[in-house]
């Protein structure tokens, strides 16, 4: 096979070009096929590999050829599946492929990699190429002093833009937010407006409805465009807008954006700033993004796997999750004391060593299933100050079944096996174990919401800790109160 060389291309060169428009011949919407994708929609692993075959012979027609089909979320699922030193080679054998919204599509750490690889002159021309919100995530994740290098390289308009986006805090309304929107005056007609939407060449292209404002640019409705299009001309905008509307302060965190868009069907929502002006608009695009990111997080921190991200660098991951094997290391120690003070008893009934695993283990995952369900309440605002001693008292409700069913098919068990006895005995501490977990299923995170916590961080090593000792504690004493061992 004939090898053709990469183009010659400056690094200034690399990953800086326009995204394809509609009419330069926009992909196909349809992009499930035998060739390159699975039933599933993924990129099949023989198509990946004949890209990586080709990229390593040098073929760089080959590999532009079976990467130009691709949309720009396939290409960046593509980037990720390579090797960190084989992404600037492939960036360079399809540099025109490598548009802003692939760039959007990345993996934050992915893409973090690749722009530290770049000038601050390239980086400063894919952030121009794309929307603020997008633009903000790319630079975010540098260094200071990179952020400014490449602030410098953008135009005063984008520069001053997401200026003012880095001046929020992280994971709030302010950062996301998008600028681009349209806002008319009170005083226009639906005429004028139909006018000014065709008129004024300078208006964001994507957009599901007009804010109607006052003097002060303080927002007073919304007109959806579907009422727009079916109203007279003659008609007064304050006559026909939306008066009623949500609107989301630039402090609140993406967390609560997510489940007011949720809990008023919205698909998109004027965002204020402190004195009540409109200053951008948050849409149902970047709120889906919001609910994966929120729920992707919350899962990870509850088993303490940090980012969880399998391009995540080794040393952050181990970082993230050491920590918390340490925290539970210190959390064990304690049930292992719990067992060390019953030593002579285990020595004289074997049984009870083989049983403690069982105590142990059902009410871990009792106490787990609980965890879980009030994490999510609170997360989703179902749980909240008003009704916890309603849902203390559902979940003790729902331990004391799950307890005595449990308690009884291991009772009988053990009683058959061992004694009737240490039946009875691993019966009452299951149920015990199972209502104590029931109760630190939701006390915990609950505690750690009060103390302005995040439940989700360090629930499960404290609720791991409460069953196990509990658990052990009562079987053990229980077994020593019963004459079975002393």
């Amino acid at each position: 096979m004939a090898k053709h060389e990469r183009p010659d291309l400056e690094q200034d060169d690399l990953l800086v070009v326009d995204a394809p428009t509609p009419d330069e011949g926009a992909r196909p919407d349809d992009r499930v096929d035998d060739e390159r994708h699975d039933e599933e929609n993924r990129l099949k692993p023989g198509y990946v590999r004949r890209v990586r075959d080709a990229l390593a012979e040098e073929d760089y027609s080959t590999v532009y050829d079976l990467v130009e089909p691709l949309h720009p979320a396939d290409i960046a699922d593509l980037i990720e599946l390579f090797d960190p030193d084989e992404r600037r080679d492939f960036a360079s054998a399809v540099t025109d492929l490598m548009s802003s919204d692939v760039i959007a599509e990345l993996n934050d750490h992915v893409r973090e990699d690749m722009m530290e690889s770049l000038s601050a002159r390239s980086v400063a021309s894919i952030a121009g190429q794309l929307e603020t919100d997008d633009a903000v995530q790319l630079i975010e994740d540098l260094d200071h002093a990179d952020q400014q290098a490449v602030l410098a390289e953008l135009d005063a308009e984008d520069r001053a833009a997401i200026e003012s986006a880095l001046a929020y805090p992280e994971e709030t309304a302010g950062r996301l937010m998008s600028r681009d929107f349209v806002a008319v005056p009170e005083h226009m007609t639906v005429g004028n407006l139909i006018d000014y939407l065709r008129e004024d060449g300078d208006l964001t292209t994507d957009f599901f409805e007009v804010f109607v404002v006052d003097y002060a640019h303080h927002p007073l409705g919304t007109c959806q465009l579907s009422w727009v299009l079916r109203t007279p001309r003659q008609i007064a905008l304050t006559d026909v807008m939306k008066r009623d509307q949500t609107l989301i302060p630039v402090t609140m965190d993406q967390e609560e954006v997510a489940l007011m868009f949720q809990k008023y069907a919205l698909i998109s929502a004027a965002v204020v700033d402190d004195s009540g002006r409109l200053v951008g608009q948050m849409t149902v695009d970047d709120v889906v993004h919001i609910i994966s990111e929120e729920a992707s997080e919350d899962a990870l921190l509850m088993s303490g796997a940090g980012d969880g991200d399998i391009n995540e660098p080794i040393r952050d991951a181990y970082g993230a999750r050491v920590r918390w094997l340490v925290a539970n290391l210190g959390t064990a120690l304690i049930a292992s004391l719990i067992i060390a003070s019953f030593g002579a008893a285990i020595e004289q009934l074997v049984a009870l060593a083989v049983l403690m695993p069982i105590v142990a283990s059902i009410g871990g995952n009792a106490g787990t299933q609980t965890m879980a369900v009030s994490v999510r309440a609170i997360a989703m605002n179902q749980l909240t100050r008003a009704n916890t001693g309603r849902m203390l008292w559902r979940e003790m409700r729902v331990a004391l079944l799950n307890g005595g069913t449990i308690a009884v098919l291991v009772g009988v068990a053990t009683g058959m096996i061992f004694t009737p006895t240490l039946g009875a005995v691993i019966a009452v501490a299951l149920l015990i174990n199972i209502v104590t977990a029931g109760l630190a299923g939701v006390l915990v995170p609950v505690i750690f919401e009060r103390l302005k916590q995040d439940p989700a961080v360090a629930s499960s090593v404290f609720v791991t800790m409460i069953t196990d000792s509990m658990g052990f504690f009562a079987f053990l004493g229980l077994a020593v109160a019963a004459g079975l061992a002393g």
